[in-house]
């Protein structure tokens, strides 16, 4: 069950900006830094304002964050007082999602690695947000095929326990047209129970190393000696690689995948994690296929593209794929950086694009097809293109 982007207040403009700036520049403060790096941390100040991929952070002015006793992955009770003394991370995450829930999941982990040691002082907790997919099998089997087990507490409950928490932070939750739309909203809290900040994550493959170096600052902030981050790296806006780009990918298991106009592709974005919600290893050998009367002409070519900025680890791929048993006919290659997926719009798991000789996407389809329909969606779309 995907979950379905809510933007009603995705960006917050240059005013809201004006609390992180602050932030940040309290923290080149603190650390003795000199004019050289504070000139710097506005440089990446103005940056993030001007990136709209990139959610800098809205400021909560230190409210009390609302408490909760839920259960996490292993069914243990779980109290946001408990964590008092921590910097506590706390996401809204469906536990079936398989749009933008993923993104912040790696976020998440990847702020928490940023401060090194004092990530210790960190703790991450997701609470469900999935009224259809709420028991403590439902967030065991997120956090496994996300590699979180041990990363963080995932926190379910009761319909009403859950819908207590959602309406505490604000968060709008609904099941419409089989489809979960929820607020993905991201909250900082300090190490007093209060609210600092809170973040709606972007559909934006290319932006989580962004968001995640974001969230580290701002923890960075809150925390004793305010830590320098392990690395940095800019935060303007990352353009994605489009149809109409020469593109060159890492192949699994060895190799490069080169996709380039001059002849149609049909591309398909996926991730291992995608054995959660569906049987991936029959969909996978099923475009065998398809690959198949590709070859006999008359349709495009098949190039599947592992969506690598949200893998569990760097080899989640190459190994999922070594343990299927069958060769797949058509090439598998890596989008390290997310590019790709931005570049031809992807917004779900599995997302299927098809695109024109010219470079210019023909037609895309959010989720899995039988091969039969997928061969005349194909075929229908390369007669009437450009």
């Amino acid at each position: 069950m995907a979950t379905v982007l809510r933007r009603r207040a995705a960006r917050r403009g240059l005013l809201l900006w004006a609390g992180a700036l602050a932030a940040l520049l309290a923290l080149a403060a603190c650390g003795g830094a000199g004019n050289s790096s504070s000139a710097a941390l506005r440089g990446q100040a103005r940056a993030a304002a001007a990136n709209p991929d990139l959610d800098p952070g809205s400021s909560l002015g230190g409210l009390t964050a609302p408490g909760f006793r839920l259960v996490n992955q292993f069914g243990q009770p779980m109290s946001l007082s408990q964590f008092r003394g921590k910097v506590v991370v706390l996401a809204f995450v469906d536990a079936e999602c398989t749009t933008v829930c993923p993104l912040t999941t790696v976020s998440m982990v990847e702020a928490r690695d940023l401060l090194g040691s004092a990530g210790d002082q960190v703790q991450l907790l997701g609470i469900d947000a999935n009224p259809a997919a709420n028991s403590v099998a439902d967030v065991m089997a997120y956090s496994r095929a996300h590699g979180m087990v041990n990363q963080w507490d995932f926190l379910t409950g009761s319909d009403a326990q859950l819908a207590a928490a959602w309406k505490a932070y604000h968060i709008y939750v609904q099941i419409e047209q089989g489809q979960v739309d929820h607020t993905p909203a991201l909250f900082v809290i300090d190490q007093r129970d209060r609210e600092q900040k809170v973040y709606l994550t972007t559909m934006a493959y290319a932006s989580v190393g962004q968001e995640a170096e974001v969230l580290a600052q701002e923890a960075a902030a809150l925390l004793p000696g305010h830590p320098t981050l392990a690395s940095q790296q800019s935060l303007a806006y990352i353009r994605g690689l489009s149809p109409a780009s020469a593109v060159t990918l890492p192949g699994i298991p060895a190799g490069s995948v080169r996709l380039a106009p001059g002849q149609p592709h049909l591309v398909l974005f996926f991730a291992t994690w995608l054995t959660e919600t569906s049987d991936l290893r029959a969909e996978l050998l099923a475009l065998n296929q398809y690959e198949g009367a590709a070859r006999e002409g008359g349709l495009a070519p098949l190039v599947a593209v592992d969506e690598a900025v949200t893998e569990p680890s760097a080899h989640a791929a190459s190994a999922y794929l070594a343990r299927l048993g069958q060769p797949l006919n058509y090439p598998v290659g890596i989008d390290a950086t997310g590019r790709l997926a931005d570049g031809y719009g992807v917004q779900d798991q599995p997302w299927l694009v098809l695109t024109s000789a010219s470079g210019k996407i023909l037609w895309s389809h959010d989720g899995w097809l039988p091969v039969g329909s997928l061969e005349a969606a194909v075929r229908g779309a390369l007669a009437t293109g450009p």
